[in-house]
Parts: structure tokens; sequence; C-alpha cells
């Protein structure tokens, strides 16, 4: 039967419901619908949607989330494409569109995280499942916020992204959501990721510089590097999906933070 859903950006879709052909083009949210139990429903992915890592090599890769293989998903003529404001080009998506139902999401804080399951499991048919999830992210993460204010961590952090040129993440940002719920405050005032230079660094007074897994793969060395230029800062290493992915991630998320906010204390 014919469906019709309202996306993220507004946007009307009517599908088959309920759906059985379905390409995800972005990581998180792929990640989400195989834990809503869509295995053999997802016909296509990004060749960056590497979760679960044993289902990522039997499914076609249909491009980069920035640039997505259009010939090639018209032949795999999907009855659903989810993808993401952010995370894919609006002239991918606009290009699809005309062809397929697209449906988008448009995430920036963990209340958003939580509703976009919520909707992507009614869109999908996996209501209890999504349900279910999400009852598991809120009680973590409300734990989370709480252990953040009994120890009062209250730090002033920036969070790096990319290198040449360093970039952070600022405001507006789900990356900005998840360090505000782990009891950090952003030195960051610029909205989405800006440029910034070390010495525009050292001047904020941050008590802590964190470097991310993705989508830059900061490494030790980059500590080195940047230590060199902030001697008086400590920095860490973090893993980018846990902070940045929105999708079922954030189950596991929530016991990295945990174990994240003991190194605050």
């Amino acid at each position: 039967m014919q469906k019709s859903f309202i996306d993220q950006m507004g946007r009307e879709i009517s599908i088959n419901f309920p759906p059985k052909r379905i390409i995800s083009v972005v990581p998180s949210q792929t990640e989400l619908l195989f834990d809503l139990g869509l295995d053999q429903e997802i016909i296509g992915l990004t060749k960056f949607c590497i979760h679960p890592i044993e289902k990522f090599a039997a499914r076609t890769k249909v491009g980069g989330t920035k640039k997505l293989n259009i010939d090639l998903i018209r032949d795999l003529k999907p009855d659903l494409i989810i993808g993401n404001k952010e995370e894919n080009t609006q002239s991918d998506i606009e290009e699809l569109a005309t062809d397929f139902p697209v449906w988008m999401s448009d995430i920036f804080t963990l209340d958003d995280a939580m509703k976009t399951i919520g909707q992507i499991g009614a869109l999908v048919d996996r209501e209890p499942e999504a349900g279910y999830l999400n009852h598991l992210i809120a009680a973590g993460f409300n734990d989370l916020q709480t252990l953040a204010l009994q120890n009062r961590i209250d730090k002033k952090i920036a969070y790096l992204i990319w290198r040449k040129p360093f970039m952070a993440a600022g405001k507006n940002t789900f990356i900005n959501d998840m360090l505000l719920t782990n009891g950090m405050t952003n030195v960051i005032t610029q909205e989405r990721y800006p440029s910034v230079t070390l010495a525009e660094l050292k001047t904020l007074n941050c008590d802590l510089i964190l470097l991310s897994s993705e989508p830059y793969p900061f490494a030790e060395k980059h500590i080195e590097e940047i230590q060199t230029a902030i001697p008086d800062t400590k920095i860490i290493l973090v893993d980018g999906e846990m902070f940045s992915w929105y999708g079922s991630r954030l189950v596991k998320a929530v016991q990295y933070f945990f174990e994240f906010q003991k190194e605050l204390y």
C-alpha cells in the first residue's frame, strides 16, 4: 500500500509501505537500519557505511556521502532512500528525488536524534524496535547528565575535526550537544565548523582540546604537534563516531561517555 510521510526538511514523500528496497546514504543511519532488523531490505549503502562491518561487504556501494553514484542507484531501483541534509549534497538529493522517494533527516541535538530514530522506525515499519532503542538512549544519557553535574566537570574544550586547516565543531552541531550533555563548554562560539589557528586556540584558554578520529584521523603525532604550540592545555584523542553518529550508535556511546567522563574529574 502507499503511505505518506513528512521528512525533517518538511518534504512529503509517498512510499510503498513497508519499503522492501532501501538505500541508506548516511553511515550512522545505515547502522540504525541494520539494528532495526532490516538486513533483507537494505540493498545499497555508501563506502563509509562500515558498521556493522560484517554486513558492509555484502551490500552494493553507491559512492560516498558527498558524491553518490546516481546511475548505480537508479539501476538498483530503490523504493526508499534515506539521507541527511548535512551529510549529503543538495544536488545529489534533488536529482534522486525526481525519481525516488527520498526521506531526509536534519539533526543538531540528542532530542533531534531520538526523534529521527522514532520517525525512521515508523518509516520502515519498525516502531517497537525504534522505541526500545530510544528507551535505552534516554535512560543512559539522563544518567550521564546527572553524573556530569554531580562531578562538576564544567570543562572548557575545543573539539577539532580537521587539520590543514584546523577546523573545530562549533555551536549548532550535534557534536556540540554531546559536549554539553557531558558537562563541557565549547569555547568555539561560531556556528557549524569554522577554521581556527593554533594561535587562536591558545588565546581561548581551553582546559582540553579533543582530537577526533573522524573525519580527519588525528593520531598521537598530532598531539605532539599541537602541544608544542599550546603547552599548557591537555590534549586527548577521542572516538569521533561516539560524538557524531546519531543513530543506534548512541546506545554504545553511553558506556563510552561514562568512561570518558572519568578522565575529566
